[in-house]
């Protein structure tokens, strides 16, 4: 007997609202800087611009999450097209990575060999830059967890951008250039530890790993403590996008035992305790002797 449970999760309208104000905001500041970066001859402009595609891709996985489940699902794709969040984070990842590399690397090469900044121009972005996150902050107000995972990217980038403000101060005050490779190479190194998060979040989900906290015997247990329970296997637990956890089990039961009873509490069990609204379960009686089984 089998059942699948789909349950659209609501998203409050004004939170989509705020997610996608912020995220163009990020956009659009992450490109001012990079035009400033080259024009100023600023590394650190340009280191913060990266750091802000890493806030600006937060936003954006925050914002597909909360979208996920309006999706309409096209014909041929059964499972949606929620994976396109996942590679779009691994993509992103990967450049923002490589960014990374050439931030360190120019930051070293311009140590030795300092090149001419632009100071004032450099210190009006800088300052635009605190300002956006600031702003951000501001509407980034809520107690779901896409708004909280959103904050803290934002508070993240707010800590790069007035590293770079402090950098082009000291630049203009003082004419220490070599400051602005001090400062660029210390937000290239902030944007490793997060985009390898995100990286390594997105690909546990491409090989359907079961989600980080989850654990596994003590699920597999309480399915197998329901009562009338003999068997318990080809049990799977996997995510399919941010928010969204699957799962499936082929439970066998005893010949009197009622399996929409059984059906019921699992799926109970699994929405209740572990918050996983999509599942399908396979009941069967012992009885049944053409059950096949299949452990991946």
């Amino acid at each position: 007997m089998t059942s699948h449970a789909h349950r659209a999760i609501p998203r409050a309208p004004d939170e989509l609202r705020r997610l996608r104000a912020s995220l163009l905001l990020a956009v659009g500041f992450m490109l001012v800087e990079i035009v400033g970066g080259i024009v100023t001859g600023s590394l650190a402009l340009l280191s913060d611009a990266g750091h802000m595609g890493t806030d600006a891709l937060g936003l954006g996985l925050a914002m597909a999450a909360a979208m996920a489940n309006r999706m309409q699902r096209p014909a041929g794709h059964t499972f949606g097209l929620y994976r396109l969040e996942i590679l779009a984070a691994l993509a992103n990842t990967l450049l923002l990575l490589g960014l990374a590399v050439y931030i360190v690397i120019e930051s070293a090469s311009r140590l030795n060999a300092p090149t001419p900044i632009e100071s004032g121009p450099m210190l009006a972005i800088a300052l635009g830059g605190l300002v956006v996150n600031v702003i951000s902050l501001r509407w980034l107000q809520g107690h779901s967890l896409n708004i909280a995972a959103a904050r803290a990217e934002v508070v993240a980038d707010l800590t790069a951008s007035a590293s770079v403000v402090v950098a082009s101060l000291i630049v203009a005050l003082t004419g220490w250039t070599q400051v602005d490779s001090v400062a660029a190479l210390t937000v290239g190194i902030l944007i490793v530890p997060r985009a390898w998060k995100i990286g390594r979040q997105a690909t546990r989900i491409l090989v359907q790993a079961a989600p980080p906290d989850l654990d596994l015997k003590r699920l597999r247990g309480e399915l197998e403590a329901i009562p009338g329970v003999v068997d318990l296997h080809d049990l799977h637990v996997w995510t399919l996008t941010s928010g969204m956890e699957v799962a499936s089990a082929h439970i066998l039961v005893k010949p009197e035992v009622d399996p929409h009873s059984t059906l019921d509490r699992a799926r109970s069990l699994l929405e209740e305790t572990y918050g996983i609204a999509h599942a399908t379960f396979q009941v069967e009686s012992t009885s049944h002797r053409n059950c096949l089984e299949i452990e991946w």
